[in-house]
């Protein structure tokens, strides 16, 4: 990994540990304008289109807040390891955590072009859900093996 590189992966590290509405805008200065974002939800292009997510996901949970762990880069490649913690009142007073790993990858100018999330989703999301969550568990026990 570049010095350039270094410096763009600190700043979007440093981006979404205070992440808020306010700073939305400032993602410009991380990821190029034809960035794809992916997640379990989503799979977008362009910045206009990621930029909307992050809003939309701090007006529905405006305490969430990420946590980089580690962060391990090579070439043109950079893994982070996450925590997001966040409180969705629907679902209850326990806090909703998840675990998670980002693939960035880079375009030509240094900045990011590709941020895709890997996290589970059955596990740390739709388990939560009070029907889905028992559909899920109990699917799960049918196929284990033993």
């Amino acid at each position: 990994m570049n010095e350039r590189h270094d410096d763009v992966v600190s700043g979007y590290i440093s981006f979404y540990e205070s992440l808020s509405l306010e700073k939305v805008s400032d993602l410009r200065s991380f990821v190029h304008e034809d960035v794809r974002f992916k997640d379990p939800f989503s799979d977008v292009s362009g910045i206009e289109a990621y930029k909307k997510i992050l809003s939309s996901m701090l007006i529905a949970v405006p305490d969430i807040r990420f946590e980089i762990h580690h962060r391990a880069c090579d070439g043109g490649v950079c893994f982070l390891r996450w925590t997001s913690t966040a409180t969705v009142k629907w679902l209850g007073k326990d806090p909703w955590i998840i675990q998670g790993v980002s693939e960035l990858l880079f375009a030509p100018d240094g900045r990011i072009i590709s941020h895709i999330d890997f996290w589970d989703a059955s596990t740390q999301f739709y388990n939560r859900i009070p029907v889905l969550g028992r559909l899920i568990r109990l699917i799960r026990q049918h196929v284990a093996s033993d």
